[in-house]
């Protein structure tokens, strides 16, 4: 008797699921459908088509082969029912939403969310009636506390741009649906090689796909992968047809296939690089606090192991002397790169304050968790030695900062427009 056959691995899955290379004249690549519209055999097919009685394709702003590959493998590899694909992170994250919420209802998010994602909700959603309210969700119960009748989602990051706050996805999913909520979860730092959300009772998880699963810094896209399949077309049919229009493209879509043909391997090396950085960060005497999942020290250690593969690539610290200190050591890196975004080949550092969460005022970024000094590292894929040398160097320079500024050989400070900027930040 033959044994039932076996579920492909996620790299395999990764590589080959949803193409033979026989249907396609033998074409190893998947080809790019660059089409913009589709042709029709005779009126009746195009007519179940837009009525949606045919799976077929009419035109690219709703549906093309190249993305539907790309949808397909996705929904593989986040153990989903149906996925859809974007052309941004944000555009993913307002589909969705647009197309879960009406005027009259609200939505719980956690206190930390991307600075994008935070203005979209805190400045956009709640111009159109919808009730916005954050809760610190590192416990469960505040979210139990927090359910009303008029929740319809709850919002997360796990882990949290850019401090490093955890979610426990699978209590917080039973709480939410015991309320009657949905939940959806930004999944962008894990990517499905660390964590499946849906897998632990989310309802969607989002992803800029511009990050890990790109993985080269030259595509920006997002995606969303639904446990239900009627919610991912109700969000196709809605929330990117006609609230957004936030196409993909056919050649984005096939660099990002491109890219989860190594995402297992990127991801390895960089969670294995991120650890070591953690590790020479937290024994420096220049750092007042660490946040990676894979520190002892850190307090949701245990939580990371239980729902996360390994812990990321992304860390986020303070140095001892604050602001001063963080702008003193970005300043001094030489190897690492000074730049926004995350998950790509090379090694980048930001100051979330002045950039990537300058949508929040002083006051909400105390609120929520994100101090004026937090300095976020995305560890890429250099030697490793490389970039521990580069970064130990420039702690020591923030350290002579600190300690003895005339001994520092940058000479950095905070300048008066970056506290003006932070001051006015909104």
């Amino acid at each position: 008797m033959s044994q039932a056959a076996k579920t492909p691995g996620f790299s395999t899955r990764a590589i080959h699921h949803g193409y033979n290379p026989a249907d396609h004249h033998g074409a190893l690549v998947p080809p790019i459908y660059t089409s913009a519209t589709f042709a029709f055999p005779d009126v009746a097919y195009g007519a179940r088509c837009f009525t949606g009685e045919e799976a077929g394709y009419f035109y690219t702003r709703i549906a093309n082969p190249t993305l539907a590959l790309l949808e397909s493998r996705l929904a593989s590899l986040e153990q989903g029912a149906g996925a859809v694909v974007f052309g941004s992170g944000m555009g993913a994250i307002t589909a969705t939403l647009w197309s879960m919420l009406e005027p009259g209802d609200e939505v719980l998010a956690d206190l930390t969310l991307y600075g994008c994602t935070f203005a979209f909700m805190t400045h956009g959603l709640t111009r159109f009636g919808v009730t916005i309210r954050h809760v610190d969700m590192t416990d469960p119960d505040h979210v139990a506390q927090a359910m009303g009748p008029k929740t319809r989602v709850v919002y997360f990051e796990s882990p949290a741009n850019p401090n490093m706050r955890l979610v426990d996805i699978e209590a917080v999913s039973a709480i939410a649906h015991q309320g009657g909520a949905k939940v959806v979860v930004d999944n962008t730092y894990c990517t499905p090689y660390l964590q499946q959300p849906l897998v632990l009772g989310a309802d969607v998880s989002v992803h800029s796909m511009t990050k890990y699963l790109g993985g080269h810094g030259d595509l920006t896209a997002g995606a969303a992968i639904f446990a239900d399949a009627e919610l991912a077309q109700r969000v196709r049919l809605f929330g990117l047809k006609d609230m957004t229009g936030a196409v993909m493209s056919a050649q984005d879509a096939q660099l990002v296939m491109r890219g989860l043909k190594t995402l297992t391997l990127r991801m390895d090396r960089h969670c294995q690089s991120a650890q070591t950085v953690a590790e020479l960060l937290h024994a420096h005497p220049a750092t007042a606090v660490v946040h990676f999942p894979g520190l002892p020290s850190f307090a949701q250690h245990a939580l990371a192991k239980r729902q996360m593969r390994q812990f990321g690539g992304m860390i986020a610290f303070e140095l001892k002397g604050g602001l001063q200190a963080g702008i003193c050591f970005m300043d001094a890196l030489q190897l690492v790169t000074r730049a926004v975004s995350l998950g790509d080949a090379e090694t980048l550092a930001q100051h979330p304050a002045s950039m990537t969460h300058s949508t929040y005022t002083p006051e909400e970024r105390a609120a929520h968790g994100i101090s004026d000094g937090l300095v976020r590292l995305s560890i890429g894929l250099e030697d490793i030695d490389d970039v521990l040398a580069d970064i130990a160097q420039a702690l020591d320079q923030a350290q002579a900062m600190v300690s003895q500024p005339s001994q520092a050989k940058t000479g950095v400070q905070c300048s008066a427009p970056i506290q003006e900027a932070l001051a006015v930040a909104a």
